[in-house]
């Protein structure tokens, strides 16, 4: 736990910095509710990634800062990284991450990873991306990198969040993917966005287990059931949607794949929120 007596605000940088840790500065931020926000910040010259993996992000404000792993929202090829995330009232980090304003310094460590990336995933024609709240943060990444076009034909990017305001960073995000000058062409016809709520009413309702068990999700948009030959599917979000839409996965004889052994799935399990 942090020491409560060595709790400074954000701004403040009078602990040493650790070492193989970068001390970046926030460029922006955008609150969305009264839970979530986002935030952009410097990136390191030397910081490499692939998209759809997460790096350890932490505040200067005690001797012992707490880290906690964030997916990064920008794709590789961004100048800048950026973050979404939820506002936990008495979260060891959040709670203070949440009131950083541009100008602030975010601490950053070194070395990135993940399983929600295009190399743990055999070739197909469809890529599924299924999201609960913050956890469409890495599909923001990977729905901006040209690469991801490169290996499927289509994706599939769902986001179920209980109400209708939750979904507003997705929404903007798929947006602006299809006007960006640099991927809007290669994305123009090829995402396919599926955006739920599970509690305020929605031109679509329900969480997305439900939507894919039942086949309303396929006849909604116009597709066939999941099928191993053709679908390959990356998860993140709740535990309880992680497991279930796992069990969807596995039901239906997709075999979970890795960095070193790509298959047809795979879960983001190091996820905030």
């Amino acid at each position: 736990m942090q020491n409560a007596a060595l709790a400074l605000d954000a701004t403040t940088t009078a602990f040493p910095i650790p070492a193989n840790v970068y001390a970046e500065r926030v460029t922006s931020v955008t609150h969305y509710t009264d839970s979530l926000f986002s935030f952009r910040m410097t990136r390191p010259t030397t910081f490499r990634f692939r998209s759809g993996e997460f790096a350890m992000i932490g505040l200067p404000n005690a001797a012992k800062p707490i880290f906690r792993a964030y997916s990064v929202a920008s794709p590789a090829w961004d100048e800048e990284l950026e973050f979404y995330s939820i506002k936990v009232p008495d979260g060891p980090l959040t709670q203070h991450l949440q009131k950083i304003q541009p100008g602030d310094t975010v601490l950053l460590r070194q070395k990135s990873t993940g399983t929600l990336v295009l190399d743990a995933l055999s070739p197909a024609k469809r890529l599924y991306m299924i999201a609960t709240g913050t956890g469409f943060a890495p599909f923001a990444s990977l729905l901006r990198d040209p690469e991801t076009y490169e290996k499927f034909e289509e994706v599939i990017v769902t986001n179920t969040c209980r109400d209708v305001a939750d979904l507003r960073y997705g929404n903007e995000l798929v947006s602006g993917v299809r006007e960006d000058p640099l991927i809007g062409e290669l994305v123009e016809g090829r995402v396919h966005y599926y955006a739920t709520t599970t509690r305020e009413t929605s031109p679509r309702m329900g969480r997305i287990t439900k939507l894919l068990t039942e086949g309303t999700i396929f006849t909604d948009l116009g597709l066939p059931p999941l099928d191993r030959a053709t679908d390959r599917i990356m998860i993140c979000g709740s535990m309880a949607m992680l497991n279930d839409v796992k069990d969807i996965a596995e039901a239906a004889g997709f075999v979970e794949g890795a960095n070193n052994a790509p298959a047809d799935f795979v879960v983001e399990r190091a996820f905030v929120g």
